[in-house]
């Protein structure tokens, strides 16, 4: 480690992680005090007004224009606007993920749903709507996740999420050998096991995501096969301000008489012509942000 990395990393957590935290923790009692439609609407409108001033709202150009070159540039101002307005409000909504249940959440394929209690099952979703609506969901008919994320690099922030994603009720691993060896381990003891999917993966494979090749991770095929667990996918719609549609599709059919190899890559195919799918019906509830193509 070079002296200059120890001292950035040295100065993170001295000042710059509890300065950063200071301001999360600020906003996200701030938005607990509101009422979540008043929360809500208002992260929404903090969203709209600064995330098209940030710098990485030129990366959300790109990918909206190279994912969808048919668009017009009104389109995806519109389609930008309300990304920014669904991230600020995900953002206010946390502290009441507790009551994104019951009458806000309308749930059609529930059944589907019932039947991973108690069998090894793999739920994946994207980064939809308010993607925290699926794992609360399930919790409350009973179904308690293995739930994998990219944690915090902030440690404050980090403990702060981990404590308002309690209403999920399930065990929280994060990505890596810690993800890696709950979710094995929550297999064998046929428990559900709960990821999304739709974010790059150099260790992956080159998989075709609107019509471009896009790193896939291979974990959720690979685990789905080894484990005989049925894959279903998740859609999270939001209707109005803080109001959901979750949208549980049937066990995708698995492949057979294919190699392993070739089974991977035919299940990360459907899977991902699935996300497309959705995101081309709501592209405005798709997170894009991320960096999932090689550009």
């Amino acid at each position: 480690m070079s002296t200059a990395t120890a001292a950035q990393r040295r100065f993170k957590r001295l000042f710059a992680y509890p300065a950063q935290a200071v301001l999360v923790y600020a906003l996200f009692y701030f938005f607990k005090l509101l009422p979540l439609d008043t929360a809500s609407r208002f992260g929404g409108w903090v969203g709209r007004t600064l995330g098209a001033r940030l710098g990485t709202n030129k990366k959300v150009k790109r990918n909206l224009t190279n994912a969808m070159p048919e668009l017009t540039a009104a389109q995806r101002d519109a389609i930008i606007s309300g990304m920014w307005d669904n991230l600020g409000r995900i953002m206010a909504e946390y502290p009441h993920l507790d009551e994104m249940e019951g009458a806000r959440t309308e749930v059609i394929g529930r059944e589907h749903l019932e039947a991973a209690t108690g069998k090894p099952h793999i739920i994946v979703s994207g980064h939809f709507a308010n993607w925290e609506v699926l794992p609360v969901t399930a919790a409350k008919q009973g179904l308690l996740l293995q739930l994998v994320y990219r944690h915090a690099n902030n440690p404050y922030v980090e403990k702060l999420l981990r404590k308002a994603r309690a209403p999920s009720g399930g065990k929280l691993a994060r990505k890596g050998f810690e993800g890696a060896r709950s979710v094995h381990g929550a297999l064998k003891n046929n428990q559900a096991v709960a990821m999304l999917i739709d974010q790059k993966h150099n260790k992956g494979l080159p998989i075709p995501f609107f019509g471009r090749p896009a790193m896939t991770a291979t974990a959720v095929a690979e685990l789905a096969l080894r484990y005989n667990a049925p894959i279903i996918l998740c859609f999270i719609e939001r209707l109005n301000g803080a109001n959901f549609r979750m949208i549980i599709n049937p066990p995708l059919p698995m492949p057979a008489g294919m190699s392993e190899t070739d089974a991977v890559r035919d299940i990360l195919t459907r899977l991902n012509a699935q996300l497309e799918e959705w995101i081309r019906a709501h592209p405005a509830q798709w997170l894009w942000l991320h960096r999932r193509w090689a550009d």
